[in-house]
């Protein structure tokens, strides 16, 4: 998937972008930030124009990165759209010298979320940490290099009010009695439809709900009854999904952001309205410098060609050590033309990178040298004693070597980290225990003492007696202890999640409760990752 990917046009999205053409006059002239030029031309979705990457600081480059919606594995699209753009952030840092500070925005509260949560019968929280940690995986698996920082929603839901309440504050958001809080889209006027050129009186859909126009937006949602929400200035709810990435980048980049990518499938709504949502809050004019924006492109012809240009590499290194190493005898070699066409190569390499991040023309390169490189392998059956070349063939063969692993690409054997899996897996298991641990221990801590609560005083007299007194203590007890069997109950369904399951004895003693015994966990054997813990 990462070579097929790789070899393919690498672009920041210009095919796509540019079928987006009607309306443009309606739209805001995009302006060219303040700051220095990093060398690089690149398709700009909010521009509709190639531009030089200017960057507000020199040799940093600020990117924020929508990230999944962790209700499901991950697919085709999320690989395609981040091999890519881990394409492009590994050619800025290693070919134009330019760090890389990137944010990826996780949703890990939705919609989607809950509805799977509940027909697997966990808790969404659970169910989000478990396919969050799975996309990871499956990045790690592409050798997609991890964001500098992880954010999730719901670890910044403080952060989102405090967001939604500027909005309504400077008059382009409103609440609802329901509860609800839309952004106004009409009163942003013209202001609204900088990516895709739609007019805010455009109505998109039958106003059916408590919001006032068909554009309108939610930025804060009432919660249903048994939903997971969070208390806010206008009753119980959760986030929006758009307000969630503006919110999560604002407060790592503030009003300054340089590049902002996803596929091509969130220009709109997602990216338009975290644009109108941040040039309210923060007042500025321009939010987001640069879109980048892929569509997926995918077929079995342009695997096959991958396949082929990697075989094609993988048989000039093979012959070029050969020669190194005395075991493939050639004719003497021009060495001075060799040197020449690896010189030439590596500017033509860095000229197309600059044009938008052309792999293609990159990869063209690269092939044209190994053209030449095997024109010259030509094996003689006789050893005429002439002396080989091994130096600009070895200059050569760690050019293209060094080039592929730039990109994250090797021509290594593949090799599964297994350890790194499980690891992850146990983080995930130890976060369930600790959040348990904290129920239990918040409990305990409200509780009387236990010698207070089954204390019978002797002699002591009244209308219901001493047995009676003693049976509605004990039911009280049980009252109150019934939160801590709750909280059991959700651990075992959220471990069972991860493929560990409790055994339920009908009996057990205190000890073995307490020490956890590995006779009461079992795991399920359909679950590879986590055999590492049954050697443990």
């Amino acid at each position: 998937m990462l070579l097929g990917a790789a070899f393919r046009r690498c672009r920041a999205g210009g095919v796509v972008a540019r079928r987006r053409r009607s309306g443009e006059a309606r739209r805001r002239e995009w302006v060219p930030p303040a700051g220095r030029a990093c060398g690089v031309v690149a398709y700009n979705s909010r521009s509709r124009s190639k531009e030089p990457l200017v960057l507000a600081k020199d040799g940093v480059a600020t990117w924020y990165s929508c990230g999944p919606t962790v209700y499901d594995h991950a697919h085709l699209g999320h690989a395609c759209s981040y091999v890519r753009f881990d394409i492009i952030r590994r050619i800025l840092t290693r070919f134009f010298e330019t760090e890389v500070i990137m944010v990826m925005g996780i949703t890990d509260i939705d919609d989607k979320i809950i509805k799977r949560a509940n027909e697997m019968n966990i808790s969404p929280v659970a169910l989000a940490r478990m396919y969050e940690e799975d996309f990871k995986q499956d990045m790690a698996s592409l050798k997609v290099l991890p964001p500098t920082v992880y954010m999730r929603v719901t670890e910044n839901i403080p952060q989102i009010i405090s967001f939604i309440k500027t909005i309504i504050a400077n008059g382009q958001a409103y609440a609802t009695s329901q509860g609800n809080v839309y952004f106004d889209v009409k009163s942003w006027g013209e202001r609204y439809g900088v990516l895709t050129a739609l007019s805010a009186d455009t109505q998109s859909e039958a106003v059916d709900t408590d919001k006032r126009h068909g554009r309108d937006f939610a930025l804060w949602k009432a919660a249903k009854p048994q939903e997971l929400s969070w208390s806010s200035p206008w009753g119980k709810g959760r986030p929006g999904w758009h307000i969630e990435c503006s919110t999560i980048s604002s407060a790592v980049f503030g009003k300054q952001l340089d590049i902002h990518t996803g596929g091509i499938d969130l220009a709109f709504p997602h990216h338009e309205n975290e644009i109108a949502q941040c040039e309210v809050y923060h007042q500025c004019e321009q939010w987001g410098n640069y879109f980048l924006h892929s569509a997926v492109e995918f077929s079995d012809e342009t695997m096959n060609d991958a396949k082929n240009i990697l075989q094609a590499i993988s048989s000039f290194i093979r012959d070029a050590n050969a020669y190194i190493k005395g075991q493939l005898v050639c004719d003497p070699v021009r060495e001075d033309v060799l040197w020449e066409r690896l010189a030439s190569t590596k500017v033509n390499v860095k000229a197309a990178f600059a044009d938008d991040f052309d792999t293609s023309r990159a990869v063209a390169a690269i092939m044209d040298l190994i053209h030449h490189g095997n024109r010259q392998l030509k094996a003689v059956t006789k050893d005429v004693g002439s002396p080989r070349s091994s130096v600009v063939y070895g200059s050569i063969t760690s050019y293209i070597e060094s080039f592929f692993n730039a990109l994250g690409m090797s021509f290594e054997e593949r090799q599964v980290a297994v350890g790194r899996r499980n690891t992850a897996l146990l983080s995930n298991v130890m976060d369930e225990l600790v959040s348990f641990r904290t129920k239990v221990r918040n409990y305990a801590l409200v509780l009387p003492e236990a010698t207070e609560t089954v204390r019978m005083e002797e002699g002591a007299v009244g209308a219901k007696g001493p047995k009676q007194e003693q049976k509605e203590k004990r039911r009280q007890l049980m009252q109150e202890r019934k939160p801590l069997l709750e909280a059991c109950d959700s651990l075992r369904g959220d471990l069972a999640a991860f493929g560990i399951h409790i055994k339920v004895k009908d009996s057990c003693s205190p000890r073995e409760v307490g020490l956890g015994l590995s006779g009461s966990i079992r795991l399920c054997p359909f679950t590879a990752p986590i055999a590492v813990l049954q050697q443990q």
